[in-house]
């Protein structure tokens, strides 16, 4: 009912703040605002290429193709020489951009410059290339481009125009004029006007270069023979605000560099049409190579597609809608108001029932003494999916047995609505029956005037991801757990996850295993903890069908995403991922556009012949035993396979931890998931799995970002990367300067 005392007050303050917004609008003449307001970042990625995806997104133009997973710009055949020489090809994403505005005239200062008359959209992207050749020399390149249409490559764009321009097009008296491009090329061959054969130069209508570097200076060489390939990943930052533009090269895999490769002033507005589109095109001449982009990301700022209504419109239509609205909102909230008061008085009477009717209830609590534990809940030990955990000390009391004070950990819940107090109940009812020296143990609870408490033996170690994903106030990261205790939880969890899955009398699945719901006691030993969102399944039943998604980001098993169908192989799904975390010291969701699941990161060390090296760096080599990661990887990538039918039991993982079974054979190309399992549909397991990270409550003191509702599958196509975050300034310097 609290929530309800105050609407009246809420309306009106709505209805105010409205109207305020509406009059601060009209009097908002400053002539520059627009100019300085930031627009939408949109982003658009592609972690790899599918023709049979990516078609309806993007332009394959003239000899360009999609294969092998990559952007092919120019033709990929080894038995027939000639067809490789003189081919040019582009492909660009199909949607036209906005890169600049003329802004009104009413929007412009008296003292304006040129460049202040005009706002240019900044834009960010990064992409992996591969450039192999077989004969002498390579030749010719590729680019990086703005182009001002769909049209393509035009005939003649072969050899040294990189599918840019052709001879026509750079003669005398044409040049950038009729050349309405900009590009960022990747030269191999030394032409005339090229300051060596393997250097990097931006292009502004021609391609002799209006800025040059040689990349022999940063040690990179842009084309390599097959038996000596080498990718690399570049990163193009460009500065609307600032009109410049920054290139950094390096290796694929390693961090950008420090130091860019070329960096130079450029004035979009000046060189291309203010719509335009962006992609690559490549070209080959008498020499020849393969010019390849592996993988793709774009974040561009948008502007608004069409001009704000004027001040004056937004102020009238809101001066009308405020005294329609105030009737009808106020009439709506009294009635709620009285409905709600009548349900939380039956939701409370229901609640109190059902749980002194609970066999072997613990013990309750007042909520003053829960209170005074833990000094009107002062010191916060993490946050929930629907509450907040606090530490507590009950005093020694003789009456219970207890001799000294003890700590504890209470868990107060947020909400009274139906779905948590069903959960509170659930919660209860479960925990309150495991007895395992895995699993958090329960002490007791509270309900009073709808508040609700969980109060559990205080985790002097905190959670899993605290120590996994540790951050000092300093920003650094601190000393990771040892490998011995890595490996002593991934025994401590399958031990607890087996006791609830095959040694308790029914069967539960837990459906939320992660590192935040992993609780440490004082000699860091595992104790799963968290069973909110667990449910108990009946001695005839082997899963549980679902409403909807339960559970937490990068844990989801895929075929629980689609049929909504939990069962012990979704649990050791989870537990797969959080046992690749422990080796990695990797969230299981990667803040990568080209790869964001650790699984596929790990997979690809795997199949590489590098599996270590996914092992923590925070790990000396000397520091964990060679034997056992590579055991624990196998482990984490067998249970995480994305077909249930290939993931070992928890009997099996104890066997394998133990050291009992060897490890499990794992394949060194990641399955492909199948919908149904028993065969249908086929679907990349990154197709489906969602992109945002995970969260959770005590046990676990995560971010509280479980999903407890149903969700939407059919948003599960291809991989798009998300949209750049608010603040974007540490990833995407370019998209914040100057604002």
């Amino acid at each position: 009912m609290a929530r309800y005392a105050s609407l009246p007050r809420l309306v009106v303050c709505f209805l105010w703040l409205c109207a305020a917004a509406a009059v601060c609008r009209a009097r908002d003449l400053q002539p520059v605002r627009e100019a300085q307001e930031p627009l939408t970042v949109k982003s658009y990625g592609y972690a790899s290429f599918d023709r049979n995806v990516d078609a309806a997104t993007l332009g394959v133009l003239k000899e360009a193709s999609i294969n092998g997973g990559a952007l092919q710009l120019t033709p990929d055949t080894r038995n027939d020489v000639a067809y490789l020489q003189h081919k040019s090809g582009s492909v660009l994403l199909k949607q036209p951009f906005t890169l600049w505005r003329k802004l009104p005239a009413d929007k412009i200062a008296a003292n304006a410059t040129a460049a202040g008359r005009v706002r240019v959209a900044s834009f960010n992207t990064t992409f992996s290339m591969n450039v192999v050749y077989d004969g002498a020399v390579p030749g010719e390149g590729l680019a990086f481009v703005i182009a001002p249409s769909l049209d393509g490559p035009p005939p003649g764009s072969d050899g040294g125009f990189l599918g840019l321009t052709n001879a026509t097009l750079q003669a005398a008296g044409a040049g950038p004029a009729a050349n309405r491009f900009v590009a960022v090329e990747f030269d191999t061959f030394n032409q005339s006007y090229d300051p060596s054969a393997n250097h990097v130069g931006l292009d502004i209508g021609s391609v002799e270069s209006n800025v040059t570097a040689n990349l022999a200076d940063f040690n990179i060489a842009i084309a390599n023979t097959f038996a000596n390939a080498v990718n690399y990943t570049v990163w193009i930052e460009y500065a609307g605000v600032g009109r410049n533009i920054t290139v950094y090269m390096g290796a694929q895999g390693k961090p950008r560099p420090a130091t860019p490769v070329l960096a130079a002033p450029l004035d979009l507005s000046e060189h291309v049409p203010d719509n335009a589109y962006i992609g690559f095109s490549g070209s080959t001449g008498a020499t020849y190579e393969l010019n390849c982009i592996l993988d793709w990301t774009l974040w561009i700022e948008t502007f608004p597609e069409e001009e704000e209504k004027r001040w004056w419109i937004a102020l009238v239509a809101v001066v009308v809608s405020v005294g329609v609205l105030a009737a009808a909102i106020a009439a709506f909230f009294l009635a709620r108001m009285s409905r709600a008061r009548r349900a939380v008085e039956q939701r409370q009477a229901r609640l109190g029932h059902t749980l002194s009717h609970l066999p072997g209830m613990p013990r309750e609590f007042t909520y003053e003494s829960l209170r005074k534990a833990t000094n009107s809940f002062h010191e916060q030990l993490g946050e929930g999916s629907y509450g907040v955990v606090y530490k507590g000390t009950l005093p020694a009391e003789a009456d219970d047995g207890r001799a000294e004070a003890m700590q504890v950990a209470v868990k107060k819940f947020m909400r009274d609505d139906a779905r948590c107090v069903e959960d509170f109940v659930k919660e209860v009812d479960i925990i309150n029956r495991l007895r395992h020296k895995n699993i958090v143990p329960l002490i007791g609870w509270c309900y009073k005037k709808g508040q609700l408490l969980l109060v559990y033996e205080y985790m002097p170690n905190g959670s899993l991801d605290q120590h996994l994903f540790p951050r000092s106030l300093a920003g650094q990261l601190a000393s990771p757990l040892t490998w011995a205790s890595r490996y002593a939880i991934a025994k401590d969890v399958a031990s607890g996850l087996h006791y609830v899955h095959y040694e308790y009398g029914p069967m539960v699945l837990h459906r939320d295993i992660k590192a935040s719901n992993v609780l440490l006691d004082a000699s860091f030993s595992a104790r799963v903890g968290d069973f909110g969102l667990a449910r108990v399944v009946d001695s005839d039943r082997t899963s549980y069908m679902d409403a909807g998604v339960a559970g937490t980001h990068g844990y989801i098993a895929p075929e629980y995403s689609m049929g909504h169908r939990a069962s012990r192989q979704t649990d050791v799904f989870a537990f797969g991922a959080l046992v690749l975390e422990l080796v990695t010291g990797r969230r299981a969701l990667l803040r990568d556009a080209s790869c964001p699941l650790l699984v596929d990161f790990v997979w690809r060390m795997h199949g590489r012949g590098a599996l270590l090296g996914a092992v923590d760096q925070g790990l000396g080599t000397a520091e964990f035993d060679a034997d056992e990661a590579t055991r624990l990887l196998l482990l984490g990538l067998a249970c995480s396979s994305p077909n249930p039918g290939d993931r070992p039991t928890m009997p099996e993982v104890l066997q394998i931890l133990s050291k009992s079974a060897p490890p499990p054979e794992v394949p060194p190309v990641k399955p492909t998931f199948i919908w149904p399992p028993e065969g249908g549909a086929r679907f990349s397991i990154s197709d489906i799995e969602m992109m945002t990270s995970g969260g959770g409550s005590y046990a676990g003191t995560g971010d509280g970002s479980s999903m407890r509702a149903t969700q939407d599958t059919s948003s599960y196509d291809s991989f798009r990367p998300p949209t750049a975050p608010n603040n974007s300034q540490e990833y995407f310097p370019a998209l914040s300067s100057g604002r």
